[in-house]
């Protein structure tokens, strides 16, 4: 039996297209993990870059934060260095003899010995002092608080 030129023929292109499909097939995986691997890439460079930029404002609001609290510190000492100056004048100034002399003398030594506490301990310590305060009179300091609350609400409601 003879081969039919047509037939080889046709065994030649059908052979040449399965080559091809190959071929396309072959060349479309190596796109899809081209792009796979660039799309990766990016991805993971976009969560560093998220990353840094998160950490970056981290490091701001704490330093906004520890600046805020020097800051308040620094208030705190003024504060106290004022009522010692303070104290200072009403010694100076009011009246040395009789009960007018004696209250401002209380008043004075108060002043001086409130603005030395607050040189001495801060902020920082004036709420240590004030959480002991609260952890050793629960009760008081959750009445306190309540009555501050409706105070607050009494004077901020609008009257109509």
């Amino acid at each position: 039996m003879a081969n039919n030129p047509t037939s080889d023929k046709a065994k030649d292109l059908a052979s040449t297209a399965s080559r091809a499909a190959t071929d396309v097939k072959n060349k479309a995986q190596d796109l899809g993990a081209a792009a796979y691997g660039q799309a990766k890439d990016m991805a993971s460079n976009l969560a560093d870059k998220a990353r840094d930029v998160a950490s970056t404002a981290g490091q701001k609001a704490s330093e906004a934060a520890s600046y805020v609290g020097h800051r308040a510190e620094d208030a705190t000492s003024s504060a106290g260095s004022g009522l010692k100056s303070l104290a200072g004048q009403v010694r100076q100034n009011a009246p040395r003899e009789g009960m007018m002399g004696s209250a401002a003398g209380r008043v004075a030594s108060a002043l001086d010995s409130t603005g030395q506490y607050l040189e001495d301990q801060g902020l920082s310590g004036v709420a240590e002092d004030f959480t002991g305060l609260i952890r050793r009179n629960p009760i008081p300091a959750l009445l306190i608080g309540v009555a501050v609350g409706f105070l607050l609400a009494k004077a901020t409601s609008s009257r109509s």
